[in-house]
């Protein structure tokens, strides 16, 4: 079945507020078999949530809004939510309670609108809210579910988890939605479609496949729909088979993870550490290591070298190749990515020299010019990258790149 999801809020829409919501959502229904049909976001507008509602009743059985729930002037969804249903707002004296208890132990004092906010539709069934004080509402119109939720994500997060989804479970069965996905390097996205493109046009109807291109890496995401998930599983595992052949070592995972989280898993399996030199990257790889927890098992530290001089003084590059190769060159890198394992004594060093853009450019090196190397106690290996001159897009596909190189370097 189909569900819509409906955000309210000035802020979502000029992009002062990300919506995190709707991901969130759209991830805990997937796993109980319901699909996303559509995500709207619109105003804190009478005629603009009324217009929202009456189109997702035409599409979907099952319409979850988020936002508009508060305290303040702008926050209209309940008396909307009457108006649409052709209901009136009442006190639900549960949450008056419920919001009386929770500002005294915060020892706050109530006001009329904290009051307020113990107003619901008569007839919608309240759900409560046990992080904050907007509850929360289910209430049905001509076949059609609503549920509302408060915007404040924390406080979503846990109605949705112990409120919404056992009680969707009970309402509706969504069969069964299963994904695998397969983290593909090495090998354009283009390139890529027209290598599987008879597999592709070759799967059944209820397998569906997606390309999610992203940071130097594709993410090919392989869903298939239906009643029986051991057939379900089965019926993937045999297309997943068939992508192993054609793709060989372009396959970089068979999980839905990123590069930071294979190679953190296998240097603790190894027991083995890493530090980073970076110039054009400006220390992302580094957080892209300590971004996962437990990062202080592999990892020791960073030198940020972006001036000549630093690359000199504290990572001992030859201020003669500095002057004849540049900064931005392999020689530089080998030698950065070297004194930076012995520096932190580590078993691996990463390095990173290039223009990010979208200034810097030469005839010789134009922006996206970049040179990475790993370092071990046996080896340096290095690689030259020629990307646009989008800077975050070069600093992300740099970091991306250096990784993969530090994890083809643990595997060897």
């Amino acid at each position: 079945m189909n569900v819509e999801i409906i955000t309210i809020g000035d802020e979502l829409l000029i992009g002062q507020v990300i919506d995190t919501n709707s991901a969130f959502i759209a991830r805990e229904l997937n796993r109980i078999g319901i699909r996303v049909f559509q995500i709207t976001s619109v105003s804190d507008s009478r005629r603009h949530i009324l217009a929202a509602l009456e189109e997702a009743s035409r599409r979907a059985p099952l319409v979850l809004i988020t936002g508009g729930l508060g305290p303040t002037r702008d926050d209209i969804t309940k008396s909307v939510f009457a108006e649409y249903t052709g209901d009136r707002l009442t006190v639900h004296h549960e949450t008056l309670q419920r919001i009386e208890t929770m500002m005294s132990v915060r020892c706050i004092a109530m006001n009329p609108l904290n009051e307020k906010q113990a107003e619901v539709p008569s007839r919608c069934t309240v759900i409560p809210n046990s992080c904050g004080t907007a509850p929360g509402m289910w209430f049905e119109k001509d076949g059609v579910v609503y549920v509302s939720m408060p915007g404040v994500p924390f406080e979503m997060k846990t109605m949705m988890q112990d409120e919404v989804l056992p009680r969707l479970r009970q309402r509706f069965h969504g069969g069964n939605i299963l994904h695998r996905t397969l983290l593909v390097t090495g090998i354009p996205e283009s390139a890529l479609a027209l290598r599987i493109e008879d597999w592709e046009n070759s799967l059944p109807p209820h397998l569906k496949l997606a390309y999610l291109p992203g940071g130097g890496m594709i993410r090919l995401r392989l869903s298939a729909f239906g009643d029986d998930l051991q057939t379900l599983a089965a019926q993937t595992e045999k297309e997943i088979e068939s992508l192993r052949v054609i793709l060989g070592n372009h396959i970089l995972s068979e999980a839905d993870e990123q590069i930071e989280e294979i190679v953190a898993r296998l240097l603790t399996e190894k027991r083995q550490t890493v530090a980073t030199a970076e110039s054009c990257t400006g220390g992302n790889i580094a957080h892209l290591l300590t971004s996962i927890p437990g990062s202080s098992v592999y990892f020791k530290g960073s030198v940020v070298a972006y001036a000549d001089e630093i690359k000199e003084n504290i990572l001992h590059v030859n201020p003669d190749d500095l002057r004849r190769y540049g900064a931005v060159s392999e020689q530089a890198v080998t030698q950065m990515a070297a004194s930076v394992r012995k520096l932190m004594d580590t078993d691996y060093g990463i390095a990173a020299s290039g223009i990010a853009g979208p200034a810097g450019g030469t005839p010789d090196k134009p922006v996206g010019t970049v040179w990475i190397a790993v370092a071990s106690a046996s080896q340096t290996v290095t690689k030259l990258l020629h990307y646009g001159n989008n800077r975050e897009s070069n600093i992300q596909r740099t970091s991306v790149a250096a990784l993969n190189l530090l994890r083809e370097m643990i595997h060897h």
